[in-house]
C-alpha cells in the first residue's frame, strides 16, 4: 500500500503536468483575488477576510481533483501495468485507498499555499490581525473535506476508463452534481422541509455549514460517508475487470 502511494505521488511530479496543474489553480486563485478587479478582490473589498477564496475554490477544485485523479486507474490500463498491480498480494480495497490518500495529499498540496492569503490580509487589517480566524479556519477544513469527496469522486471516476479525458469529464460531472445539483433540485418544491431536506444531500449546504466557522459533526460525517461510498463503488469497479 504504501508503495502505491509513493509511486503516485512520483509520478504526479516526474513530469510537468503535475506542477502546471497546481500552478495554474493557484494562479488563478490569485489572479481573482488580488489582480482582477470585482467582488471577490481583496483590495477592493475593503473588508478583512478571504471570503472570495472560500467562493471559488470549490469550482476550481472540481477541475483540480479530476486532473489529479484522473490517471489514477486509466493510465495503469492503457500502459498495460494494471495487470501486473493486481497480480501482488495487495487487496483491491489498499489498491484503491493507496491511489486515493495519494491523490487527496496532492490536492493538499495545491490547497496548504493559499493560507498565505490569512496571514496577508490579517497583515494587511486594520488594526493587524483584526480578521474572523473561525470562518476561515472553519472554512479551509471545510475546503479540505470538499477535496476529499472530490478526490474520491475522480478515483471512482479513473477506475471507469482507459481514457484519462473521459474520467476526467465524468468526475467534473459528477462533481457539479454534487455540489449543486441538489440545490438546483430543490428549487422545484415549496416547502421549507422538502428543500432543507433536498438541499442537505448535496455537498454545498455541509460546506457553507462549515464555512461558517461551524465545525458540526452531522457535516464530518457526511463529507466521511461520501467519500467511502465513491471509494467502495471504486473497489467494486475493479474487482469487475
Amino acid at each position: 500500500m504504501k508503495a502505491i502511494f509513493k509511486k503516485e505521488i512520483r509520478s504526479f511530479f516526474n513530469n510537468a503536468t503535475g506542477y502546471i496543474v497546481i500552478g495554474i489553480f493557484l494562479i488563478i486563485n490569485g489572479l481573482f483575488l488580488w489582480i482582477l478587479p470585482g467582488e471577490f478582490n481583496i483590495p477592493d473589498n475593503g473588508y478583512a477576510n478571504v471570503d472570495g477564496l472560500f467562493y471559488l475554490a470549490p469550482w476550481f477544485f472540481m477541475f483540480l481533483c479530476p486532473a489529479i485523479t484522473m490517471r489514477m486507474f486509466a493510465e495503469e490500463k492503457q500502459t498495460g501495468t494494471w495487470e501486473l498491480l493486481v497480480t501482488k498480494p495487495i487487496s483491491k480495497w489498499n489498491i484503491v485507498t493507496a491511489k486515493y490518500f495519494a491523490s487527496l495529499v496532492l490536492v493538499l498540496f495545491a490547497l496548504i499555499p493559499t493560507v498565505i492569503y490569512y496571514f496577508s490580509v490579517s497583515y494587511l487589517a486594520e488594526p493587524n490581525g483584526n480578521i474572523d480566524s473561525g470562518a476561515f479556519w472553519g472554512s479551509f477544513i471545510g475546503l479540505i473535506l470538499l477535496g476529499a469527496v472530490f478526490s474520491s469522486v475522480g478515483v471512482f471516476a479513473s477506475s471507469l476508463s482507459d481514457n484519462q479525458i473521459i474520467s476526467f469529464i465524468v468526475a467534473v460531472v459528477i462533481s457539479l452534481f454534487l455540489f449543486y445539483g441538489f440545490d438546483l433540485f430543490s428549487t422545484l418544491f415549496t416547502s421549507g422541509k422538502s428543500i432543507a431536506f433536498i438541499e442537505n444531500l448535496g455537498v454545498h449546504s455541509h460546506y457553507k455549514s462549515m464555512s461558517r466557522g461551524v465545525i458540526d459533526m452531522i457535516d464530518l460525517l457526511y463529507f466521511l460517508l461520501v467519500s467511502i461510498v465513491f471509494l467502495f463503488f471504486t473497489t467494486w469497479k475493479i474487482s469487475k475487470n
